[in-house]
């Protein structure tokens, strides 16, 4: 399979590209990003072959569909990671929590959040590939809190391969800053910025696109490459997910094979609810994709709308932070896929240059067609985790935002709902306890403590021994200042 530019071709890059050349370089002409050129389609046949299938058995029919070009041990290798998930066999368990809502909890990974779905094994194929190029990389990553301890994660220690992770200082929980700046490999570099998710990713995709940046890395003999969802090696990751929680949901008798269910995604770059796009365009019975916000709601007025409106607007804080992003890099690979190139290099030029851009009538209908969404509140996602944790579940606050749209965006209520839990509980715990006791916590350890007391549940290991890591990474710097601090961590 080939992957093709989403803002159409400059005349100095190539045309098309295969799947390990575009994680390698995964920024396109114009400043645009890699989709596929087709993708593969699956029928009932294809889900009832895979119906007692286990994630990885699955997984792997699902990427030879996409016929990329990984040799098949290292595709074996990378699957094998899902084993050190909580269980190997099942690494999304999908729990009901009403009759009509199931829950596909991505969170059982060992930074207990969705991204380590996709980056676990996407961090072994990028590594092999460069091993066998004998090339090294530096790999960008931009987070708003999930991707930089999975990234981080997953590249620790790995060959030819070195990492700058980059998180908006005072922007991510305790948890997520503890995870990343705790972490001592030698391959490894995190940086705190002033400033907000947007600021970092404009950063990451700047310098993925200067020259001037490319040159003094090749003075190195360093290439560089994003571990974000603007690369595709991410997302190919991300599709695999929503086959399986709908295969779990015929497993358990929620519904019969061939029956359409509602995707419901919580979503900030949108490379979430990109992969069940992308498994719906495939074949998957999807009656619609149900996107949740925060208060940072430029997608949900966007799907209302067709206008993606960032005038004026800056990032709010919320309860729910790694959701805390204008700027949603994956509606590009929607507009390029419904839309075509021209358009879309044309949208989002604009969006880069005006900070606005509208859909026509016909392109907004288009849209709807496939997506609904709503946001919530802070107020109304604490409200959410205790009506939850009363009928015996609970969640972290960005799976709360999925409760609004369940209830305000179905059209047909005998439609069972997914909807996709991103992070373990235990990674914003001090906002937890507060929804489930009113009480305020400045402290995560107290929180924690609190929370697993009442649930009467464990806290993670992994979470519980943060705490006592020392700190290995103090970078804080000026936004403007990244650069030099990324050239001086690669001469040490």
């Amino acid at each position: 399979m080939n992957f093709i530019e989403t803002r159409g071709n400059d005349g100095i890059r190539p045309t098309s590209m295969t799947f390990s050349q575009a994680i390698l370089s995964p920024m396109s002409s114009f400043g645009g990003i890699y989709s596929p050129e087709s993708l593969p389609t699956f029928d009932t046949g294809f889900l009832q072959s895979h119906l007692h299938s286990n994630y990885k058995t699955l997984a792997k029919s699902v990427l030879n569909q996409f016929e990329i070009d990984i040799d098949e041990t290292v595709i074996d290798d990378a699957l094998s990671l899902y084993d050190q998930f909580d269980d190997g066999n099942n690494p999304v368990p999908v729990v009901k929590v009403y009759d009509d809502l199931y829950v596909s909890e991505l969170f059982h990974g060992p930074t207990r959040a969705f991204k380590d779905m996709a980056l676990q094994p996407f961090g072994k194929v990028l590594s092999s590939v460069a091993k066998a190029r004998h090339e090294n990389y530096l790999i960008l990553a931009a987070t708003s809190g999930d991707t930089g301890p999975a990234a981080l994660e997953t590249f620790k220690n790995r060959d030819n391969v070195q990492v700058v992770c980059m998180y908006p200082d005072g922007g991510t929980s305790d948890v997520q800053r503890l995870q990343m700046v705790t972490e001592d490999a030698d391959n490894l570099k995190v940086i705190g910025i002033h400033g907000d998710f947007d600021d970092a990713q404009t950063a990451l995709k700047t310098l993925l696109v200067s020259d001037v940046f490319r040159d003094k890395l090749q003075q190195k003999h360093i290439s560089v490459s994003a571990a974000n969802s603007v690369n595709f090696g991410r997302i190919i990751f991300q599709t695999l997910y929503h086959i399986y929680s709908y295969l779990e949901l015929v497993r358990q008798g929620a519904i019969t094979l061939g029956e359409r269910v509602y995707l419901n995604v919580p979503s900030g770059n949108f490379g979430n609810a990109l992969g069940g796009y992308y498994a719906y365009k495939m074949g998957l019975p999807v009656a619609q994709i149900h996107i949740a916000s925060n208060q940072n709601n430029i997608l949900t007025h966007f799907i209302r709308t067709g206008e993606y409106d960032l005038r004026g607007k800056s990032v709010i804080p919320t309860t729910s932070p790694a959701m805390d992003i204008l700027k949603s890099s994956n509606i590009e690979r929607i507009l390029f896929d419904l839309f075509g190139a021209d358009r879309t290099k044309e949208l989002m030029l604009q969006l880069d240059s005006q900070k606005f851009y509208a859909l026509t009538a016909d392109e907004l209908a288009q849209i709807q067609s496939i997506f609904a969404a709503d946001f919530s509140t802070d107020v109304e996602v604490k409200d959410y985790i205790k009506q939850a944790f009363e009928v015996g579940y609970l969640m972290c606050p960005h799976t709360a935002t999925c409760f609004k749209p369940y209830h305000t965006c179905r059209k047909d209520p005998t439609i069972k709902t997914i909807a996709y839990s991103t992070a373990e509980w235990t990674k914003f715990s001090p906002m937890v306890a507060n929804a489930l006791t009113g009480e305020k916590f400045s402290d995560d350890e107290k929180a924690l403590k609190r929370v697993s007391e009442l649930a009467e549940t464990p806290i993670s290991p992994k979470i519980a021994g943060l705490f006592a890591k020392p700190i290995a990474q103090k970078s804080v710097i000026d936004k403007n200042d990244i650069e030099s601090a990324i050239l001086e961590f690669l001469d040490r």
